[in-house]
């Protein structure tokens, strides 16, 4: 997804040109002038700034725990106080994200359509904006939930823009590993929402997130690994065959599935929990060793299907997370 975290991603829409002639193209039509940017179209802009897919499936990490902290259903006012929140603390992020990016977006097929690189947006509205986002969202934390809350959405947002945008993204092939962490913080956020405390089960939790999110993403990195080596980011893809990458994935697939089967014999999580786990983590793990087979076979372009993956991957941690809320209700 703080819920300003990376580790949730969705697929962002390609435009139908490259991305460095569309972008200029685009730039060159709209201009400078808030008179040829229409209102609505400027309101649209500022809400595709908050990446609002994204942020979709990382409140799946985050109400789910609520439930299970809860052992039944929380107060509606804290979720929907603990969701507005992390709307925020998200958006504000990844705001930042694309302001910080906005030189390599504009270069990128995948990215080329983002508000700051058309100039549906300014830069200085974009820092601005996502500026603002930090700290209402903060502030929306501890008045309206708990400064605990608050400190970690903070925190989260923090390590998403400086440690994983400006510090990470650009220098190794580790970045999507340590900077996955800010979108684990959802998990996090979500217990202690409730019990203004932290817990084991919310450790856990964290620990699938983190181990989710380098096989969930290299995936698609796979696929528009051109995009990222035309900008100088070294993803894994970019830097390692893709033998070595789909062997990556098994490895932390594995570890996945293992860590997500620990919140039972703690005590957490009952029959429904485990069964759920087992199934979708069994999937994931065959869909995983397929990918690697593939690789191994020397599969490329639309027959590497490193998407299917992608795609299952989503499926899977919504699962999971849906486990996570309805298993208090079944113990």
């Amino acid at each position: 997804m703080s819920l300003s975290g990376v580790c949730v991603t969705a697929v962002e829409s390609r435009p139908a040109g490259g991305g460095t002639a569309h972008a200029r193209r685009a730039v060159g039509q709209l201009g400078t002038s808030t008179g040829n940017r229409p209102f609505g179209a400027r309101l649209k802009a500022f809400v595709a700034l908050t990446k609002p897919r994204i942020i979709e499936l990382l409140l799946i990490t985050t109400v789910p725990v609520m439930f299970l902290a809860e052992q039944g259903v929380p107060d509606l006012w804290l979720v929907l106080a603990t969701c507005l929140g992390g709307y925020l603390s998200a958006g504000g992020a990844n705001a930042l994200n694309m302001y910080i990016d906005r030189d390599i977006d504009a270069l990128m097929d995948r990215t080329s359509q983002r508000p700051l690189v058309t100039g549906m947006v300014s830069p200085r509205e974009g820092l601005v904006f996502g500026l603002t986002l930090a700290v209402v969202s903060t502030l929306w934390f501890g008045l309206f939930v708990n400064w605990l809350s608050a400190w970690l959405s903070l925190g989260a947002l923090l390590f998403y823009v400086v440690v994983y945008t400006m510090i990470l993204k650009r220098r190794t092939a580790q970045n999507i590993v340590w900077g996955g962490i800010a979108g684990c913080m959802p998990v996090l956020i979500g217990w202690s929402a409730v019990t203004n405390s932290m817990s084991w089960a919310a450790v856990v939790l964290f620990l699938v997130i983190f181990f989710w999110t380098p096989p969930h993403y290299w995936p698609l990195s796979m696929k528009v690994k051109e995009d990222y080596a035309r900008v100088g980011v070294p993803m894994l893809p970019v830097v390692a065959s893709n033998r070595v990458v789909a062997r990556q994935i098994v490895l932390y697939s594995w570890v996945m599935v293992a860590v997500s089967l620990l919140l039972t014999p703690l005590g957490y999580t009952g029959w429904f929990y485990t069964t759920v786990a087992l199934v979708t983590g069994g999937w994931w793990l065959w869909e995983a060793h397929a990918l690697q087979a593939r690789a191994k076979a020397g599969e490329t372009g639309v027959k590497l299907k490193e998407m299917r993956l992608f795609h299952w991957s989503i499926t899977y941690v919504s699962l999971l997370f849906v486990a996570v809320a309805v298993d208090p209700f079944l113990r």
